[in-house]
């Protein structure tokens, strides 16, 4: 955490007025270092004419909140960045109105802004988004979904890792008919095989070079445009980075993306089946470890006698993993929707590529888990972008760490097609598959006990209460289809 020194029990949060009016006491003092990066910082933000900062941190969906500082004083700047910019936790789903870890008449919680993580708003470039860390009372906020991945690096460290990250980020792009349809943005595309297709890649090509010149500009490495499986569904290719840069990345990229949208007269979804006829979009998340002094990746072996190419480690921390991916699912797969997508249809185009088995190959993509040949890391499969990607980075992580502390094997490495073996064929392996839904994976979670270890009891309470609510809330709802089913029968 780069500007997380612990503040003394004598910081607060509280305001005080002055003949000059009211003013936010700081939550934390700087270090010397710290006051000299800060104004130095300041200063580059103006010469990019940079008017505004905002010192965000995001609710359990992994949505953007903050306020927009001025920053033309370097005053404003620097109170900011000491923790000026105060919130109530209870007013954002999943920052303690549910457990009362905040209600109404407690004190707010403090953005402490990550100095290293300042990015300008290419869209908006006199805006700055400062993602933070979430402090009550000077102490790290324990349902702070960045706070909670920072403590999983942390633990990494002093393991001796590192923990690199690369989500393929897939959408749709799509339109809403004047009837209130939600469709495709391009509606003329109809290919029964769109998947690389260059013509209908080329159609929507204007809104992916955008998307691509301020990715760019932000200085991320995008290696690929891609045309997905179905018609009007894409995908940008990232080169990865450590998991909390990542994760960063991938929260401000959801939110340009439908800005960029927008501005192309059409919307983009992450959702991963908003479709029921066309394939379902992920979120592929692949990992690896490095040595956290030399950034060596510690997954590669020459002497691997499974014939992957994995080291030991890569085995254990693979391991950890698939032993608790039914609760990793219930943050990695958040939503009802995300189960309409991880459903055992086979691999045709037009239903789902995703998978539901609890096993791992070699270039398989009927097992949740890949390790691909070339590339000596772990590709989890299951994944998908409703995802808050701070809180599946720390379950991930955690989990892996795990597996390598308790030296777990995953066993060997299955080369079958998962989709073409029978129940009892799998019953035999000991295959099993992932929740088949939102309230199946929120019991996985709750009954793990990793997950109170990783994300803490307070948090894990919190999400919980809101997922099963969230869960109840869709299956007490009667849908369309349930009355063209059943309504002419009884």
């Amino acid at each position: 955490m780069s500007d997380s020194n612990t503040p003394s029990s004598s910081d607060n949060e509280e305001g005080v007025w002055s003949e000059e009016g009211f003013h936010r006491q700081s939550t934390r003092e700087p270090t010397p270092e710290q006051a000299k990066k800060w104004s130095k910082t300041h200063s580059e933000l103006i010469e990019q004419d940079v008017e505004y900062c905002l010192a965000a941190f995001v609710d359990v969906h992994g949505r953007i909140k903050s306020k927009a500082v001025p920053i033309d004083e370097e005053s404003r700047f620097v109170d900011m960045m000491k923790g000026s910019e105060l919130y109530t936790g209870a007013a954002n789903d999943g920052l303690g109105g549910l457990v009362g870890e905040q209600n109404p008449i407690d004190d707010e919680i403090s953005a402490w802004p990550d100095s290293d993580a300042i990015t300008v708003l290419p869209w908006r470039d006199n805006v700055a988004w400062a993602p933070s860390f979430l402090h009550l009372h000077g102490e790290p906020y324990s349902l702070g979904s960045r706070n909670l991945l920072q403590q999983q690096v942390d633990r990494a460290r002093e393991m001796g890792y590192k923990m690199n990250l690369g989500i393929e980020v897939e959408y749709y792009l799509i339109r809403e008919t004047d009837d209130g349809e939600i469709i495709g943005a391009n509606p003329e595309d109809d290919l029964e095989r769109a998947c690389y297709d260059v013509e209908a890649l080329l159609d929507q090509f204007d809104y992916q070079e955008q998307m691509r010149e301020y990715l760019d500009e932000m200085g991320w490495d995008v290696v690929s445009l891609v045309h997905e499986d179905a018609d009007n569904q894409f995908e940008f290719d990232l080169h990865y980075d450590d998991c909390m840069t990542t994760s960063d990345r991938m929260i401000l990229l959801r939110m340009m993306a439908r800005r960029v949208a927008k501005d192309a007269g059409h919307d983009v979804t992450f959702i991963p089946k908003p479709f029921d006829d066309r394939t379902g979009t992920g979120g592929h998340f692949n990992m690896s470890l490095a040595d956290a002094d030399t950034g060596e990746n510690v997954f590669p072996s020459k002497n691997d006698d499974r014939g992957l190419g994995l080291s030991e480690t890569g085995y254990q921390f693979m391991a950890g993993i698939m032993e608790h991916l039914p609760a990793i699912t219930a943050v990695a797969a958040p939503t009802v929707n995300s189960y309409k997508r991880l459903i055992a249809s086979g691999s045709m185009t037009g239903y789902t590529w995703a998978p539901v088995y609890i096993s791992y190959g070699d270039n398989n993509r009927s097992h949740s888990v890949r390790v691909p040949t070339k590339s000596p890391r772990i590709e989890v499969r299951s994944v998908d972008l409703t995802t808050n990607p701070y809180l599946a980075s720390a379950m991930f992580l955690g989990a892996g760490l795990d597996g390598i502390e308790k030296e777990l094997d995953p066993g060997d490495p299955i080369d079958d097609n998962m989709w073409e073996l029978s129940e009892e064929e799998l019953d035999e392996r000991g295959i099993e598959t992932l929740p088949r839904t939102l309230l199946e994976a929120i019991e996985a979670f709750e009954d793990d006990p990793v997950t109170d270890s990783i994300l803490g009891e307070k948090f894990s309470e919190e999400y919980v209460e809101l997922k099963k609510q969230e869960w109840w809330d869709y299956h007490h709802t009667v849908s369309d289809w349930e009355l063209d089913k059943y309504i002419k029968i009884w």
